[in-house]
C-alpha cells in the first residue's frame, strides 16, 4: 500500500497498537500525530529534518556524569517547568524545575555545618522547616540542598577550583522538622552556553541567565518527595529566568543580620546574610 502524509500517520498509530504497557501505548499514540502535525504545518524540508537530527546528536554527545544537556534543552524549552506544574502538589510548597546539576550524591551532612568550602567572604545561613499540609512538624525526613558559588558556578563546572560536594549537603530534619546549614548567598549566573543548547540561544537571541537560587529536593515518610527552590529577592533575572522556573512564592529575603550573639550560636561572623523556608510537603496519595 503507498501511503501518503495522511495515511502513513495513522498506520504509524496502529504499529503501536499490541504495546504491552497501556501507559507506553497511549504516549506513543498521542505523540506520533503531534508529531506528524508539527512536520506537515511547517513543512519541515530535509536539510531541516538533518539539522535537526544532528542538533539532538549533539546534545547527546554533550551530556556526561557531569553535565545533562537533554534537562537543559527541557528547561529552556519551558518542558521541564510544565512538567513539574502539571505533577506538582495541589497544596503545600510549589515545586520547581530539578535543573542540570544534580549529577553528583550529595554529602552527608550534619545539621549547622557549611557547604560553602571555599571559604566565601559574606557567611549566609539558611535555616529550615519540614511540615506537612497541616503544619505538623516531618522529623526524620532528608533535605538535599545544592547551589552554586557566589561566583556563579557549580562544583562540577570548576573541578579545578573546587572541590566535589561544594555548594552541596544531604541533611536529616530533627525532632521539629527542623534543618540548618551555612553556605554563602548564590550569584545569578548563565546557564552553560558551550553546547547546542547555548547555540540554539544564541540563535534566538535569548539570554541564558537564571536568578540567584538554591535548589532542594525534601523528602518525609508517608510524604510526597518535592523538588524546589528559593530563589534571593533582588536578584537580577527574577522576571525573565532562563528555564522559567521562577515562582513568588518562593522568592525568599536574604536579610543582613548584624547581631553578634545570633553569629556565634550559628558559628559565622558578623553581620552575615539569612534566609528561612518552610518546605510542606503532600501527603502520599493513595491509589
Amino acid at each position: 500500500m503507498d501511503l501518503t502524509s495522511e495515511s502513513t500517520t495513522a498506520a504509524v498509530i496502529e504499529s503501536f497498537a499490541e504495546t504491552a504497557d497501556p501507559r507506553l501505548r497511549e504516549i506513543l499514540q498521542e505523540l506520533v500525530p503531534h508529531l506528524h502535525d508539527f512536520v506537515r504545518k511547517v513543512r519541515l524540508t530535509l536539510p531541516e529534518w538533518e539539522a535537526a537530527i544532528e542538533f539532538l546528536t549533539a546534545v547527546g554527545q554533550r551530556c556526561d556524569a557531569n553535565r545533562q544537556e537533554f534537562i537543559l534543552l527541557s528547561d529552556v524549552l519551558g518542558i521541564s517547568m510544565l512538567v513539574e506544574t502539571i505533577n506538582g502538589q495541589e497544596a503545600g510548597t510549589e515545586s520547581t524545575v530539578l535543573g542540570p546539576f544534580h549529577v553528583v550524591e550529595s554529602p552527608q551532612r550534619e545539621n549547622g555545618d557549611t557547604i560553602d568550602l571555599l571559604g566565601g567572604n559574606e557567611p549566609c545561613v539558611i535555616t529550615g522547616r519540614v511540615l506537612g499540609i497541616d503544619g505538623a512538624p516531618l522529623p526524620g525526613g532528608t533535605v538535599d540542598v545544592w547551589q552554586c558559588s557566589a561566583d556563579g558556578f557549580y562544583d562540577v563546572q570548576q573541578p579545578d577550583v573546587q572541590p566535589l560536594g561544594n555548594g552541596r549537603g544531604l541533611f536529616h530534619t530533627d525532632a521539629e522538622g527542623r534543618f540548618h546549614f551555612r553556605t554563602v548567598v548564590p550569584s545569578h549566573y548563565p546557564i552553560p552556553t558551550d553546547g547546542p543548547v547555548g547555540q540554539l540561544l544564541l540563535a534566538t537571541g535569548r539570554h541564558p541567565f537564571r536568578p540567584a537560587h538554591i535548589h532542594f529536593i525534601a523528602d518525609a515518610p508517608g510524604h510526597r518527595s518535592l523538588t524546589t527552590h528559593i530563589f534571593v529577592a533582588g536578584s537580577p533575572y527574577l522576571d525573565s529566568d532562563a528555564v522559567f522556573a521562577v515562582k513568588q512564592s518562593l522568592v525568599a529575603e536574604f536579610a543582613e543580620v548584624d547581631d553578634a550573639e545570633q553569629a556565634r550560636r550559628y558559628g559565622v561572623s558578623s553581620p552575615f546574610r539569612a534566609a528561612s523556608v518552610d518546605i510542606v510537603l503532600e501527603a502520599d496519595r493513595v491509589g
